[in-house]
């Protein structure tokens, strides 16, 4: 299923069923997984690891040179989780001696002409919209969306089932089950709609909102508001996550809003 106008480097490793349209490149040191669809015109540098049944549209171009300067060549990866799809003209850099690899998860969705920088991680079943850009080393939790023709600064850590509006700068980082809006970006409620989609029970919801008034609606600072929080409000999978990941947020997270009021939320 590889088309002769196709250019395969001979030590490339091609699994079964795999098709490869024409004038798409497949460089050495590349592996892909059964069942995957390269693309026209898509650019496969060396490092690249792609897994099964991923499709990889015109034009994309994955495992390329960071575009960093403190990059000399060394030998890194770029890992790309099967079921995952990458659109056209979007560019996946491979990582740096800081990480050695860049990750996407499974079943992603990359929308056209995002880019995903050098030592960035991905996690399972994310959208990155059109035209998003991530710098070097974002971590974005799993089932987490970026909206179309946002930013995101390096170094940024965004939450599992965060969902951050379109044409967004995203500074700082997003915690855990929220929704992220507005300039400067801040906290916008939580991911609702998303949580019940994925099985999340009213319950559930119910506390991690009660959660985040203690973060973003009762004028106390993030200590303040994680003591509260553990004396006030009994032990959970979510509540964990969400105190774990405020406590070790290096950049520091996004802020409430101008407008916010105790027990109000958007």
């Amino acid at each position: 299923m590889i088309q002769p106008l196709a250019y395969i480097h001979p030590e490339a490793r091609i699994a079964h069923n795999v098709v490869i349209e024409p004038f798409a490149i497949v460089h050495k040191d590349v592996e892909i997984g059964e069942g995957t669809w390269i693309g026209s015109h898509a650019v496969i540098n060396e490092g690249a690891r792609i897994g099964k049944n991923c499709k990889i549209f015109s034009g994309a171009v994955i495992s390329g040179i960071p575009q960093d300067l403190k990059f000399h060549g060394e030998y890194t990866l770029t890992y790309i989780g099967d079921g995952t799809t990458v659109r056209e003209y979007a560019t996946i850099s491979r990582g740096t001696e800081e990480h050695w690899k860049t990750e996407i998860g499974k079943n992603c969705l990359i929308m056209a002409y995002a880019h995903v920088a050098h030592d960035c991680v991905v996690g399972d079943h994310c959208i990155i919209g059109n035209t998003v850009q991530m710098a070097g080393h974002v971590h974005l939790g799993d089932w987490a969306i970026i909206s179309a023709f946002s930013a995101v600064h390096q170094f940024v850590k965004i939450g599992n089932h965060a969902m951050i509006s379109g044409g967004s700068l995203v500074r700082k980082d997003v915690p855990p089950f929220t929704k992220a809006a507005r300039e400067p970006l801040s906290y916008a409620g939580v991911n609702s709609i998303g949580l019940r989609r994925r099985g999340y029970s009213n319950d559930q919801i119910n506390e991690i909102q009660e959660i985040y008034r203690y973060i973003y609606l009762r004028g106390l600072n993030n200590s303040e508001a994680l003591e509260q929080i553990e004396l006030e409000l009994k032990p959970s999978a979510e509540r964990d996550e969400i105190l774990n990941f405020v406590r070790n947020s290096e950049r520091g997270i996004i802020k409430a809003p101008h407008n916010s009021s105790d027990g109000s939320e958007d």
